[in-house]
């Protein structure tokens, strides 16, 4: 059976190669990655059905008022935008090291391990990725703050997929 580092490993070596889809066999376990657009999926046998594209992550259309002068609509946007994609640059983003289950907590009934405002250090767990019945602790890489919790409890999470927003 393979280590999680090994599937870590793995998952990233078929990520950057050209290959679409690999499949590994080993003492009755059997592994099998397929990429799917950008993402790649790796599971382990059972076949584990990849996750929907959360609704938070899925950019809605905008609607334009027609009659409004094109450049009083999209100053405000672009100012926007530039707020926001430099507010998010100086943020350090968790992400996932794995495919599996995010758990905000350590049991259904306690607390959660950070929230919004929470501070935190490198040491700090954050939260649980379970993965093939495995609890995985999944720790802040950074000190800082929470700024923003990306996905919710029970849902399940890709491989390099940002679960939280911290400011260093």
């Amino acid at each position: 059976m393979l280590k999680i580092q090994e599937i870590r490993e793995l998952i990233k070596l078929v990520d950057q190669s050209s290959i679409d889809e690999f499949v590994y066999e080993n003492e009755g376990s059997k592994i099998k990655m397929k990429k799917t657009g950008t993402a790649t999926v790796a599971t382990l046998q059972p076949v584990v059905q990849a996750p929907q594209v959360p609704a938070a992550l899925q950019v809605p259309p905008v609607a334009v008022n027609e009659q409004a002068a094109p450049v009083s609509v999209q100053e405000p946007a672009q100012e926007q935008a530039n707020k926001e994609s430099v507010s998010v640059e100086n943020l350090h983003k968790i992400t996932s090291p794995m495919v599996g289950t995010f758990y905000a907590s350590p049991s259904p009934d306690a607390d959660l391990y950070v929230k919004p405002g929470s501070k935190v250090s490198k040491d700090t767990v954050v939260c649980i990725v379970e993965a093939m019945k495995l609890f995985n602790e999944i720790e802040a890489e950074v000190d800082g703050e929470i700024v923003e919790v990306l996905v919710k409890n029970g849902q399940l999470v890709e491989y390099g997929q940002p679960l939280f927003l911290v400011r260093p």
